[in-house]
C-alpha cells in the first residue's frame, strides 16, 4: 500500500482567526474553506500550498482531542494526511501489519473527506490520518 500523495499536513491552533492572520496575512496564502465537524469537536480552516493543503484546527470543545493536544504539546504540527484508495481496505492492511487504530472504520472529515486516523505510538509518534474523497 502506497498513499497516492500528501493529502494535507493539520495544525492545531488555539484560534483559527489569529491563525489565519499568519497564513494569510504573512505568507499570502488563501484561505477557501471554513468549516465545522461536531463529531470531532473541531473547526477547520483550509489553504492550498501548490497541491497540499494545510489544515488549521481549532478546538470547539475544553474536551475535544484538539484542545487536550494544545494543552500537552502546544500549538503545531497536529498530524499528516495521507490520500488513499479503499479506506476501509487499508486499515484492515495496516492493523494487519501491528499498527494500532484510533478508527477501524471510515468516517466522515472536513473537507468532504472520509477519514480514519493511526495512534502515534504505532507511527513514531506522528499522529496519521489516511482519507479519501468521500463517495
Amino acid at each position: 500500500m502506497i498513499p497516492e500523495k500528501i493529502e494535507h499536513i493539520g495544525i492545531a491552533v488555539k484560534n483559527i482567526e489569529e491563525g489565519l492572520k499568519y497564513y494569510e496575512g504573512v505568507l499570502g496564502l488563501k484561505c477557501y474553506k471554513i468549516e465545522e465537524v461536531p463529531d470531532q469537536k473541531v473547526k477547520t480552516a483550509f489553504m492550498m500550498v501548490g497541491e497540499i493543503k494545510l489544515e488549521l484546527l481549532e478546538s470547539t470543545s475544553p474536551d475535544g482531542p484538539v484542545a487536550k493536544f494544545i494543552e500537552k504539546r502546544g500549538e503545531g504540527i497536529h498530524h499528516i494526511a495521507f490520500a488513499v484508495t479503499s479506506l476501509a481496505e487499508r486499515l484492515k492492511q495496516v492493523e494487519e501489519k501491528g499498527i494500532h487504530l484510533i478508527d477501524t472504520h471510515p468516517r466522515q472529515g472536513a473537507d468532504g473527506m472520509e477519514i480514519a486516523f493511526l495512534h502515534p505510538k504505532s507511527t513514531h509518534g506522528i499522529l496519521t490520518e489516511f482519507c479519501e474523497k468521500a463517495k
